[in-house]
Order: C-alpha cells, then structure tokens, then sequence
C-alpha cells in the first residue's frame, strides 16, 4: 500500500479536501491516508473538520493574534519538515491557492516526495489579485508532478506554462463536497438550519452576498454596501451577508448597512449553515472563489463582485457574471434577474463547467493507477 499525506490549513481547503480524505480513506486496500493541517484558520477549520468527520494525525496550531503571511510561511515550513520525517509519504497532497498549500508543496520539494496539487492552473492574470492567491497557486503549480484541473481551460493555463506532464481535467471536488454536506444535513435533519434562520421571511426571494477580498478595502467595499442597500430598497428580497471579522470589511459594512431594511447582518457561519441557506436563495453576491463553483450546481446565479476572476469559466459559461465593485452594475444587473425571469432562468440553467460530484473518486483512481504502474 501506498501512504498519501494530505496538508492543507483554512476552510476552503478542509471543504474540499475532505470528499477525497473520504474517497481514499475508502480504499484501505491501496492507500494510507494521513491528515496534516497547518491551522492557517482555526475554528473555521475546525468546523468544517468536526462537520465530515475527520481527524487530523498532525496538527501545527499555527494560527496567532495579527499574524503575517510571513509567519504563516515560516512557520508552516519548518513544522512541516518534521511531519514529512515522521510519515514518509510517497505522495503529499495540496490544494488551491492558499499559503499553506504553497509551502507544503514546497516542503515535498525539498524532501522529493511527489507533489499533487488539487484545482490546478486558475489564473487570473494578475499577480496582486488575487492576493497572496494568485501566486501561491502558481508557485504550488511550479512544485507540483500531478496536477488536478478542474476545467479545460484551467489546463490550457498550465500548459501555457510549460507545465504540460500529469495533468487531469477532473472537475472541481468542492462540487463533491457540497454533495456529500447536503446529504449529511438531510440524513441528520434540518432542524437547527431552519431554526437559525428563523428571522428570514421565505416568502421574500433571498440574495446571500459574501464578501471580504483585501483588494476591495476602502472605497470598492463602500460601493458595494451602498448597491445593497439599493436592491433592499426594493422590499421584496431578503439580503443575509455573514460578514467577515476582518475590521477593514466590518467598518463599512455596518457603517451603511446596520440599520437597513431586508438585510440581515450574521457573524460568519459554519460551512453546513452556508450550504443550507445556499440551497434556499435566489441569488448570489459575492467575491469568494469557491461559491463561484458551488451555486450554480444548484441553479443560483452568480454576481463576482470583483474586477478579474480566475474562475471565468462560470462567467464564459453563463452561470456567473463579473461586476466588480461598481455600484450601479451591481444595482442593475441584480435588478435585471430579480425582475425579468427569462434572465434568471438563462444563468439559473447554464450548465455548470466545474463538475458533477465524482472528481474525487477520478482523483483516487488516476492516482491509484500511477502507484500500479499503469500511468507515468
């Protein structure tokens, strides 16, 4: 049998790194899946941990009060190097864009243990946005022997990039992830959602933004708050935004939407309560990457609030739609869906690009043929 070792250190990643801990973790007879996480994040991780299940055979406790991307790289690095001594995998899995997944490619490199990179070759085009994201991605790539795309055109980037070895386009496995939450809400009961949402009025069409891009502080966020106090002007929708604890989004936030009408102000909530009120929304605001992916499997349109995305390909294909940080696009184009239902129906029905739920087990079996000798 073969050892894998996946590392991994924020939410974003546990949520989609947990169907394939899953998926692996299934075939005893050809692998040992071991669990590393840095705690980028910690009680974001944490939930999502608790959520699927799994317990990590390593845990780094990194994160600390104000800390920097330069603590987070150092110290993931050096505690890595100890966990890579202890496992000796023959392969190490990373995933998407964060600093944890850059440094633990990183530290496969330096002890030459192959290197796997989950949701390879997004590319924005622009190395300050998003940032650190764009260039950890890229550097993870740069490491990475296997490379797990989610669309064509995230293989296209690569091989723009002379990347052009191991490359499979296996869908996006948060797509799995959101799969596999809906049924563990549906086999526990939903109870507890409905009753933390009790405050909404469901007659009323629901719009769940999220937002929190360091590259939208400052006069971008206050643009964006003011274009959602104007749609809940309307009265007949409901806006919920779980508002990030950073201060630089929390200032404007309260500052113009506190005491607005229709919306609803939460402190961040756990990834089952997200996917609950996802499942029952109208539309979706936001400037998160993930979402990007997940909403339009259950037929929720997509507004990025952000300039450049390096998910496009929700936007070539329909299902998503770049607004930026422009109040009166935002305004428009969220009035447009909300009044013409010909426009809804058109992004609500495009087909989704990022995948069907089955990219972990695409992941499982590329993997377990490259260890039988059958792939290169």
């Amino acid at each position: 049998m073969k050892k894998v070792l996946f590392i991994f250190g924020t939410r974003p990643e546990a949520i989609k790194m947990a169907p394939l801990i899953k998926t692996f973790g299934s075939r005893k007879d050809q692998f040992i899946t071991e669990v590393c996480v840095t705690a980028q994040h910690r009680e974001m991780l944490d939930q999502v941990l608790d959520f699927f299940g799994i317990e990590p055979h390593f845990d780094l406790n990194l994160m600390k009060p104000n800390q920097t991307l330069f603590d987070i790289t150092a110290d993931s690095l050096k505690g890595l190097e100890d966990v890579l001594e202890r496992v000796r995998p023959d392969m190490i899995f990373v995933q998407g864009d964060t600093t944890t997944a850059f440094v633990g490619a990183l530290a496969g490199y330096y002890k030459k243990i192959k290197v796997a990179h989950i949701e390879a070759g997004l590319r924005s085009g622009n190395k300050f946005s998003p940032f650190p994201e764009e260039m950890n991605r890229i550097l993870a790539g740069r490491v990475a022997d296997f490379h797990f795309a989610p669309t064509p055109l995230a293989e296209k980037n690569l091989r723009a990039e002379a990347v052009n070895d191991n490359i499979y386009v296996v869908g996006n496995t948060v797509i799995d992830a959101l799969f596999l939450g809906l049924d563990i809400i549906k086999q526990r009961g939903d109870d507890e959602y409905a009753k933390f949402y009790s405050f909404l009025d469901f007659n009323k069409r629901i719009i769940l933004v999220t937002g929190h891009r360091r590259e939208s502080f400052g006069k971008p966020f206050e643009a964006i708050c003011s274009a959602l106090k104007r749609i809940a002007d309307r009265g007949d929708v409901s806006i919920v935004y779980p508002v990030h604890l950073n201060p630089n989004v929390q200032e404007p936030v309260k500052r113009i939407l506190k005491d607005v009408h229709n919306v609803h102000l939460i402190p961040p909530v756990d990834y089952p309560k997200l996917i609950w009120l996802l499942n029952r929304s109208y539309l979706v605001l936001t400037d998160s990457g993930g979402i990007q992916e997940e909403a339009p499997s259950l037929g929720k349109p997509v507004l990025v609030m952000r300039e450049v995305t390096e998910r496009t390909e929700g936007v070539d294909a329909g299902t998503a739609m770049l607004v930026g940080a422009d109040e009166e696009l935002i305004v428009r184009e969220a009035t447009r869906l909300l009044d013409i239902p010909g426009e809804y129906e058109k992004m609500a029905h495009a087909a989704n690009p990022y995948g069907d739920g089955t990219s972990s087990a695409k992941v499982a079996d590329i993997v377990g043929n490259y260890f039988k000798g059958i792939i290169g």
